[in-house]
């Protein structure tokens, strides 16, 4: 069975524009319905897919955190090409992190980071995430058991995982430069990284205008969870109080 990826997304609304990030191991899908709804708000919406995602897994190995951010980079710099001039990122996990360090280094409108850690200290609960990520990539194919097993005894993502833990706490020790709206968002049931992260991220970010919203039902991808109706009317919420000049 072949298995459809995934794609990048590019809906055009208006002039204001919303960079959406998807999480490691994620892809476009993963924030795609939050831009959707935007979209019908007026609002510009890119989705791109970092490389050796929403392939096999064995490519995911090809590449690491450097790679991504230059994805994110390109992403954003295409935005600016089509002549949007007010981008405001919105990312999911580690896109997440790459949206606040995009705040911490680029012009943006405003920054709304949705479970994104500062840290990562339990390297082994990624690598079983990493693990379980692979498995069912290669199940969704169809591959015998067999097989499965065979080709997991092979994928081994320590160093990827190193350098993405170095990333993440890069990122998280300059907080302090982001001086844009902020929009932190966090999911009281998530399993994969620690709520308490939302709470470090409101409180180290250097502006008066931040919000920081948990979702009592909701886990890790709050986007697809329970309460993701509400989710999309609080980030519209939120950018509709920017000072748009548009």
């Amino acid at each position: 069975m072949k298995v459809t990826a995934p794609k990048p997304f590019f809906f055009e609304g208006g002039q204001r524009a919303v960079l959406m990030l998807h999480g490691f191991t994620g892809s476009s899908a993963d924030v795609r319905m939050l831009g959707r709804f935007l979209q019908k708000e007026g609002y510009t919406c890119m989705g791109p897919i970092y490389r050796g995602h929403a392939v096999p897994p064995e490519e995911l190995l090809q590449y690491g955190p450097k790679d991504w951010w230059e994805d994110v980079l390109d992403a954003y710099q295409t935005l600016v090409d089509k002549g949007h001039e007010e981008i405001v990122v919105c990312g999911l996990s580690l896109g997440g992190v790459m949206s606040l360090r995009l705040a911490e280094e680029k012009d943006v409108k405003a920054v709304i980071p949705m479970c994104a850690p500062t840290g990562i200290d339990a390297e082994d609960r990624l690598y079983k995430g990493v693990q379980a990520y692979a498995r069912e990539y290669k199940g969704r194919e169809e591959k015998s058991p067999e097989q499965i097993e065979q080709e997991m005894a092979e994928f081994k993502p320590m160093p990827t995982l190193k350098d993405l833990r170095a990333f993440v706490r890069d990122t998280a020790s300059k907080l302090e430069d982001i001086f844009v709206p902020t929009l932190v968002v966090q999911g009281a049931k998530d399993n994969m990284i620690d709520p308490e992260s939302a709470n470090q991220i409101y409180e180290a970010v250097n502006t008066f205008q931040k919000e920081l919203l948990i979702y009592e039902n909701s886990g890790h991808v709050i986007t697809l969870d329970k309460e993701k109706e509400k989710l999309h009317q609080d980030v519209l919420d939120f950018l509709e109080t920017l000072d748009w000049s548009v």
